[in-house]
């Protein structure tokens, strides 16, 4: 089977599905793989490289995805209107797609792929359990902005991070305050204290109080019930309005006596919540940073312009897209290794293989044979009933 790795189209997008290192293990695996020309030098991954370890060159897109049964993208096709139809258009059935496809904030996207007859996968939904932890694209992604976030922060704000003791005096160190702590959180937590500051982190879920506090950062306890926090698939789970209400008004004070506020509490395929009013913007000191990571799904704050950098009240509000992009070198390393194990998994003596017993397989598939099959996709999408392929399972 052909694997093939096309230039990505999304704005700004630096990265590439693949890196040449990796190339060398899909061969051994027994797959061809045929990248098109100039899809890594954004990363700093040269066409050289990809030739060197294995890879067959393709000048033209048409012809690479004429030819490959699977397709590696980072992001999938919903970045325009006019590069939707021209890369739909070049799909034939049958084609496998694996990739960050956004399937709960682009169901028609979706739908799109099933009408095309591709086997289509989500790395966004693949099960938090232990052996998926190879593959899981949205924790490496995660990691990269989280100590992104934190380089943004520094750069903005008007102190210093850590303590100084200079013969001008003495520094005291920045405050800062993580909101969220899945994945970006920690990291941001964990770069804060390597850059000297003082760091106290809040997260809906009381049980991350022990990984928080082994990162040395102080945990922030609300007295809020959170039992529902959490999905059973270990994702966060919107919670009610009326939670939100009474926890922004508890979050208040902690916010305002912070120097720097890194947000990072997005729900999968809905907005994100308001965790940061105005009022408590407010609050803040001049020359304050609040770094909104979750400004794709609108932001935590109620004030963040997504992929805008704003002063409100003397604040410095920012709300950049697609962070792990802005470090692509190692984002493109960590997210290729996670597309390579989540094919090797599929793959036995070189063919492609679907077992849906396998829940890792499972839970990410969205469109098969012509249909959209994942039943969260399903259900935004309108379509009532279980998917043909459900229902084969079900009575096997």
């Amino acid at each position: 089977m052909i694997v093939g790795v096309a230039v990505e189209r999304y704005p700004n997008e630096n990265r590439v599905a693949l890196v040449p290192a990796l190339v060398t293990d899909l061969v051994k695996a027994g797959l061809e793989v045929l990248v098109e020309a100039g899809a890594g030098e954004k990363a700093g991954f040269l066409d050289d490289a990809y030739k060197e370890n294995g890879a067959r060159l393709i000048a033209d897109r048409t012809e690479l995805f004429s030819s490959a049964d699977i397709l590696f993208l980072v992001h999938g096709l919903q970045v325009s209107a006019e590069a939707d139809a021209d890369d739909l258009k070049l799909l034939r059935s049958g084609q496998i797609m694996v990739g960050l496809l956004n399937p709960l904030g682009a169901p028609e996207a979706v739908r799109q792929l099933a009408d095309k007859d591709i086997t289509a996968f989500a790395l966004e939904l693949l099960p938090r359990i232990a052996r998926s932890q190879p593959m899981d694209a949205l924790s490496s992604m995660a990691t990269v902005a989280g100590y992104k976030a934190v380089l943004l922060a520094a750069g903005a704000l008007n102190k210093l991070y850590p303590m100084m003791i200079t013969a001008a005096g003495t520094i005291t160190p920045a405050r800062v305050l993580i909101v969220g702590a899945g994945v970006a959180g920690p990291q941001a937590i964990a770069t804060s204290k390597r850059l000297g500051a003082l760091v106290r982190a809040y997260d809906v879920r009381p049980a991350v109080k022990e990984q928080v506090e082994s990162l040395g950062a102080k945990f922030v306890e609300l007295e809020l019930e959170t039992e529902e926090a959490e999905t059973s698939g270990g994702y966060a789970q919107a919670m009610g309005e009326e939670f939100y209400r009474r926890q922004r008004e508890m979050m208040k004070r902690v916010v305002e006596e912070s120097d720097v506020v890194i947000t990072t509490a997005a729900i999968p395929g809905k907005k994100s919540p308001i965790l940061i009013t105005e009022d408590m913007v407010k609050g803040m000191e001049p020359g304050s940073v609040i770094v909104d990571l979750a400004a794709e799904g609108g932001g935590n704050c109620e004030l963040t312009k997504p992929g805008e950098t704003i002063n409100a009240h003397g604040v410095i509000i920012m709300g950049p897209e697609n962070v792990a992009s802005t470090i692509p070198y190692h984002a493109s390393q960590m997210y290729s290794k996670n597309l390579t194990a989540f094919l090797k998994n599929m793959m036995d003596d070189g063919e492609f293989r679907l077992d849906l017993e396998d829940q890792i397989i499972r839970d990410s598939l969205i469109t098969h044979k012509g249909e959209v099959v994942n039943p969260q996709v399903r259900e935004l999408l309108g379509l009532s009933g279980s998917s043909r392929l459900e229902e084969e399972r079900s009575n096997t």
